[in-house]
């Protein structure tokens, strides 16, 4: 098995292209490109259409999918505002991969047997043991409601990925090539990949986010919007909380507070790592309620959650010690960075931050990935779209 990443900034197409293409053709050495992701930014969105016919003038790769972004990772190098593409390359001689490509029209009804999705992806979920990489148009797909359904019907399977983002409302790209090896530009829907056999997907999910004050339960709430908390107004909770706080971190939430909701009802001592972020997206002054991004329900827990640079560096430091631990990680042998766009330099002041802490804890392996508008990755064993995260999904040989 070998992995090769490249990356080009060059501003011409056809030379980033064939920069990228020649780097990963020399590093395999001779070996078949059996599974590729390609990412390119949104400085070159007037020429997404002719990203697939130069790439299969300049390199035959039996399984590709992709999509435009923001920012590009590539080489284990994080490009934010700048020029870029990026193609990572596996040979996997030993795995079953297939791709498609699917629109909300596809997708079945909510109350369907786990059948019709194994039916949609084609892939059973017991004798091949698969795992996902998704890339979806977040303007267009009920990714929310796709990742439901593959949680329900491969509950086993780790899912892993990012929402494009190169710009509004049908301005974003994803590619894929389909199973009669056809390279096709899709500007709706979601691509992906399953794979299985010999290679193995792991996520590590970092939020970036530290608690603060004592969980809290939800007494009353109506969908989204939390009435009571512990029997008393959500909003003289959260000012109590945040009245305890010290003069930096009272600044901070004013505008870095969110909500953690706790995945585990049934443990009880939580600590990072134990609740799903979600934002606060309004406060009601009069009745003292508050909106979450997120459907409530009552009885569940939830904890405020601060974020800022070190929360972010500290919650993925710990994240992959403990991959680190649970893991063998001489046998990672390639990875995917899917960071929010206001992670980065916008966040730590330099570029690079999340792939070089990645490579100090798990070690040297080609990294790829993009700047999400939303990533996709496991918390507590069901998968979310999230924001401000980065999600990491490290292939690994199964051996």
């Amino acid at each position: 098995m070998k992995w090769v990443s490249g990356i080009s900034t060059k501003v011409s197409l056809e030379a980033a292209v064939k920069e990228v293409t020649h780097k990963v053709l020399e590093e395999l050495a001779g070996r078949s490109p059996d599974f590729g992701i390609v990412f390119i930014s949104n400085t070159f969105a007037s020429e997404y259409p002719r990203l697939m016919p130069l790439l299969a003038e300049n390199i035959k790769i039996k399984h590709l999918i992709g999509c435009s972004g923001g920012g590009i990772v590539g080489d284990g190098q994080e490009l934010e505002d700048v020029t870029a593409l990026s193609l990572m390359v596996g040979n996997i001689p030993n795995a079953g991969i297939r791709t498609f490509h699917i629109v909300d029209e596809n997708l079945p009804d909510m109350d369907s047997s786990p059948d019709r999705w194994q039916e949609l992806i084609g892939v059973s979920p017991y004798e091949e043991e698969p795992n996902f990489v998704i890339l979806a148009d977040p303007f267009s797909f009920a990714v929310s409601d796709f990742l439901q359904g593959l949680d329900f019907a491969y509950p086993h399977a780790v899912k892993v990925g990012g929402m494009a983002s190169s710009g509004g409302v049908g301005a974003n790209a994803l590619f894929c090539n389909s199973q009669d090896g056809k390279y096709q530009i899709y500007r709706n829907g979601t691509v992906g990949a399953v794979v299985w056999g010999d290679i193995v997907i792991d996520a590590v999910v970092a939020q970036g986010c530290r608690p603060i004050g004592q969980p809290l339960q939800i007494s009353e709430c109506d969908r989204n919007i939390i009435i009571s908390l512990d029997d008393q107004s959500p909003l003289v909770a959260l000012q109590n909380i945040v009245n305890e706080l010290d003069e930096s971190d009272r600044d901070l939430a004013q505008h870095s507070l969110f909500v953690g909701v706790v995945m585990d009802e049934f443990k009880p001592l939580l600590e990072q790592g134990d609740f799903l972020i979600r934002n606060i997206i309004g406060v009601d002054p009069r009745s003292g309620a508050i909106a979450i991004a997120d459907r409530m329900r009552p009885g569940q827990r939830i904890q405020l959650h601060l974020r800022d640079r070190q929360a972010s560096a500290e919650d993925l430091k710990d994240a992959l010690i403990r991959y680190k631990r649970e893991h063998n990680t001489d046998h990672a042998c390639a990875a995917l960075l899917f960071a929010c766009m206001g992670r980065g330099e916008k966040l730590y002041g330099k570029t690079g931050f999340d792939s070089d802490l990645f490579r100090t804890y798990i070690g040297e392996v080609p990294i790829s990935g993009f700047f999400c508008g939303g990533e996709i990755g496991p918390v507590g064993g069901t998968t979310f779209v999230h924001g401000y995260t980065s999600s990491f999904g490290i292939f690994r040989d199964r051996g």
